[in-house]
Formats: structure tokens, C-alpha cells, sequence
């Protein structure tokens, strides 16, 4: 039967090698939970940074959710718990159905399909240009991306102006319109279609440039091949690109969808979108309304919440259907 001792009779160290004095096991334990504990320290800085720029302000927000805070209680200081009373509410206004499910939606997939399909059609223009122009068209699309999107959406709030905007003033000279009759801000579908325009143009290149870096790392061998086997544009596409850039495909999407589904700025900032039209609110902007237009923090904060937990939702039904765990 073994003994816990050294063959010098001297106790053995848990954890330590056989044979190894208790002093020299000692040292080796405490350098073992020295190197386990290295990069706990080296992440401790960003994991506080994070817990306070993130997990502290989520976790207010959360628990501002299930209260009914106003005005009153924020200058008071006092809380008034009204448990899921908010969450009640917004499930069971029919508001939410008709109005800001279906932009929130409809706004995320169209944007969506619009950027990736576009963003993967301009990064196979850009994988065929020469090396040089190549670096010339991905520096202008990463300056176009850099633009705020503030600055994005008055310019298409000047394109789209009810009395002298490019757009009005075209379809009006092709007597399609009438200028000075069509305000495209009013209308809920014509809104949206100025939304999407805005935000598929502001995230093509980030999604371009994205997969024309995947783009690169398919070997040329495998085009080739296909050629020999006569393999058309399509189905080399289909057959070679696509599967190789799966991941990278994934990735975008995913982010997209992210990005599509919190939809802010654009809107807001549009004549008709800054609350004073109730047809067109997303959850976004539906949640701002209710925190600070009308002074309902609570109810502010509970569609915040539903918001965030869509998203993750829709995150994790993505990465389920579309990766398996060998291929993460």
C-alpha cells in the first residue's frame, strides 16, 4: 500500500510529484496556484472596466424594469416595485403587434438580406480589381463606413425633402409625381424604404470588406478545379465559396442582425421619426418615447429588456441552425 510520506519519512505535498520533500512541494503548489491565477490578473482590468460600463447599468436597467419609476420617484429617490406589472402591459397592448413588431421585423430582414447580398456581390467586384485598386475602392468603403450616421441620414433626409429633395425634384421631371404633393416621411412604408436605403448603404462596406478578407484565403487551386470540371460563375460560388465562407457569412449576419434589430439613429433623427409618429416606432425607439418623452422610466426599461432578450434569442437560434460544434 503506498504511503503518503517520502522515502525520507518526510510528508508528502498534495498535488506535488512523488518523492518531492514537503518544503519543495510547497514551493511547487504555490507556483502552480501562481500560474492559475496569472491570467485572472491580467483580465482583471478589463472584467472591471466591463462590469461597470456594462453589467452594472444592464443590471439597473433590469431592475428599473419591474418598477413603476417616474418623475416623481427619480427627484424623491424612492422606488415603487411593481413587479411584472410592466412586462404585463407590453405584452398584452395590442400596439405591439401591429405597429412596432412588425417594423422592428421587417426592418431587421430586410436590412439584413439587402446588406449581405449587396456586401458579398461588392467584395467579389473588389477580389477581382488589381491589387492596387483593390486597396483604393476598400480605403474609400471604410471611409464611407466611418461616416456618423448621423451625418448619413441628413443626407438622405435632403434626397428624399417633400419640396426640393434630388429624389422628388428626379420623379417629379419624369412625371412620375408631383413636386411639393408627396411628403415620404408621413407614410409608414415609404418611411421604412428611406430607413432601409440608409442603413443597408452605411453597413455594405463593413460586410464588404468582411468577406473579401474570406474571400482571400480560398484557394485559387479550388477555383481552377472547378472550372476544369465546368463549373460555371454560379456553381462555383455555391460549391466553393460559399462553404468556405460560412463562418464568415455567420459572422456578418449575425452582427447585421444585431445592429438592424436596435435601429436608432436613422429613425430618430428623420422628420416624422423623433416621436411624433407612432406608426413607425420600433422597440427602439418605442423605448425611448416612453423613458424620456413621457417620463416612464419603468416601462422605458422593461422594453429595453424585451429588446435585449429578442436579440439574444435570435443570436443563439442562429449560431444552433447554422454551426455545428465541430465547426465553432
Amino acid at each position: 500500500m503506498a504511503s503518503p510520506h517520502t522515502e525520507q519519512g518526510t510528508p508528502a505535498t498534495p498535488g506535488a510529484p512523488a518523492g518531492v520533500p514537503a518544503s519543495r512541494g510547497r514551493r511547487f503548489s504555490s507556483r502552480r496556484a501562481a500560474l492559475r491565477r496569472r491570467p485572472w490578473l491580467l483580465l482583471a482590468p478589463m472584467l472591471i472596466v466591463l462590469a461597470i460600463l456594462l453589467v452594472w447599468p444592464l443590471g439597473r436597467v433590469i431592475w428599473l424594469s419591474f418598477q413603476n419609476y417616474g418623475l416623481r420617484e427619480l427627484n424623491r429617490g424612492t422606488t415603487n416595485f411593481v413587479g411584472f406589472d410592466n412586462y404585463a402591459a407590453i405584452f398584452g397592448d395590442e400596439y405591439l403587434y401591429s405597429v412596432v413588431l412588425p417594423n422592428t421585423i421587417g426592418l431587421a430582414v430586410a436590412c439584413v438580406v439587402l446588406t449581405v447580398g449587396l456586401g458579398t456581390l461588392v467584395a467579389l467586384f473588389l477580389k477581382g480589381l488589381p491589387t492596387f485598386w483593390r486597396y483604393v475602392v476598400s480605403t474609400a468603403l471604410m471611409i464611407a463606413w466611418a461616416v456618423p450616421a448621423v451625418t448619413g441620414t441628413y443626407v438622405w433626409v435632403f434626397v428624399f425633402d417633400p419640396s426640393n429633395g434630388l429624389a422628388t425634384n428626379l420623379l417629379g421631371s419624369l412625371g412620375v409625381i408631383e413636386p411639393g404633393t408627396v411628403n415620404w416621411f408621413l407614410e409608414r412604408w415609404s418611411f421604412y424604404s428611406i430607413v432601409t436605403l440608409n442603413v443597408v448603404q452605411h453597413s455594405i462596406p463593413f460586410v464588404a470588406v468582411t468577406v473579401l478578407a474570406g474571400l482571400l484565403t480560398v484557394p485559387d487551386d479550388l477555383y481552377e478545379a472547378a472550372k476544369i470540371d465546368g463549373a460555371g460563375a454560379w456553381q462555383r460560388f455555391w460549391n466553393v465559396t460559399a462553404p468556405n465562407l460560412r463562418p464568415v457569412f455567420a459572422v456578418v449576419t449575425i452582427l447585421s442582425t444585431i445592429w438592424d434589430f436596435k435601429v436608432f439613429t436613422q429613425m430618430w433623427l428623420m422628420p416624422g421619426g423623433g416621436g411624433t409618429n407612432p406608426q413607425v416606432f420600433n422597440l427602439s425607439v418605442w423605448a425611448y418615447v416612453q423613458s424620456f418623452a413621457q417620463s416612464e422610466y419603468g416601462m422605458g426599461s422593461a422594453i429595453a429588456v424585451v429588446l435585449t432578450l429578442v436579440l439574444m434569442a435570435i443570436t443563439l437560434v442562429y449560431l444552433r441552425t447554422l454551426f455545428k460544434e465541430d465547426e465553432l
